[in-house]
């Protein structure tokens, strides 16, 4: 019989309130609820830019795994450690598991993308089996020579939710969740808001303020240029209670990402049945039915502005999409349901020669 154990090697801590992170934990709660073992371990702090510690830590760690050892690690890290995967390519089985690649990152130069694209393929190429959050970062993964049989698709599960009850103001209450930083499009959502000061709105944004200081300060900056204090409020990073409170009270939600593996905030919107503003980017489109949400490419203020204009005047359309969100969220897969597809995955990489 296949021992179920495996070490989850993690970049920095596991409590760390992302959506990368909050996958991680409810799948490592997942196995075990399966009867799976489940190591964690920390490869250290910093990435995907690891300093000279962090390194000597995921060396550490990895020299200390055992022979045959089943090693999930998150992409976030694996993708720029190729030297320390290629060196335990022959006595570890490496999973990797790719939430979005690294050189999709926002706001990175051409040597940085081609530095991170060249240093993630080189990892990639020494994983026994690659486990991604979407069919579209499998689809991406063909440029980085990862075989579609080496691929497994695993999206997030979503918690059951009420409907949102809505802000019961004529005032709209729309929501944002993503830690502020350059990939989430903050600065794009406020400057289309920017022209919509005559309508009645609040913008009430949920995620860390502190993972990206400088974003947060130019956003913070940004608000007060385009004389929104006050229509816009930075909630910074909220527990469980609060985003529960934040979406119970929303009336739309919107998230203007240049990038998403799978867009987990999506999938919690439409689990609360609200109508979803968003963009074309990666996984969205798969995310975000078409009659649960307007999508306008990433980037760009206008297209966004106009979504969120007919989503503030025209009632109807806005019911629509409300509708077709709650007839998506009977359609989300639950923990329990991804969990059990990532066992089924990592037992099958477990087999494989």
């Amino acid at each position: 019989m296949t021992t179920k154990h495996c070490s989850f090697l993690v970049p920095g801590e596991l409590e760390t309130r992302t959506g990368g992170y909050t996958y991680d934990r409810r799948i490592v709660d997942g196995l075990r609820a399966l009867q799976w073992e489940v190591e964690i371990r920390s490869l250290g702090e910093g990435y995907p830019a690891p300093d000279a510690a962090a390194l000597a830590q995921a060396g550490r760690v990895l020299d200390a795994l055992p022979d045959g050892a089943l090693a999930v690690v998150d992409g976030l890290a694996f993708g720029v450690l190729p030297e320390l995967a290629q060196r335990h390519a022959d006595r570890l089985r490496w999973v990797a598991l790719v939430h979005h690649p690294l050189s999709l990152e926002t706001g990175l130069d051409a040597t940085q993308q081609r530095a991170l694209f060249e240093s993630e393929r080189r990892a990639l190429a020494a994983a026994r089996g690659v486990i991604v959050t979407s069919p579209s970062t499998a689809r991406a993964l063909a440029a980085f020579d990862v075989a579609a049989s080496r691929i497994a698709v695993v999206e997030p599960g979503t918690e059951p939710a009420p409907l949102a009850e809505g802000s019961d103001t004529d005032a709209l209450s729309l929501l944002c969740v993503a830690t502020v930083t350059p990939r989430k499009g903050h600065a794009v959502l406020v400057e289309a808001l920017s022209g919509l000061k005559d309508r009645r709105w609040t913008l009430h944004c949920a995620g860390s303020l502190v993972m990206d200081a400088a974003c947060a300060s130019a956003l913070t900056q940004a608000i007060e240029a385009h004389g929104l204090h006050g229509r816009v409020v930075l909630h910074g990073e909220q527990d469980e209670a609060g985003l529960r409170a934040l979406y119970a009270s929303a009336d739309a939600f919107v998230l203007p990402s240049f990038h998403e593996g799978y867009g987990m905030a999506l999938a919690e919107a439409l689990a609360y049945g609200l109508p979803v503003i968003s963009t074309r980017a990666g996984a969205i489109p798969d995310t975000v039915p078409a009659d649960a949400g307007e999508l306008v490419t990433p980037g760009d203020a206008v297209a966004l502005r106009g979504a969120l204009q007919r989503l503030m005047d025209d009632a109807a359309w806005r019911a629509q999409l409300a509708s077709g969100a709650r007839r998506a969220r009977s359609r989300l897969p639950t923990w329990s349901q991804s969990s059990a597809r990532f066992a089924a995955a990592l037992s099958g990489f477990q087999r494989s020669a």
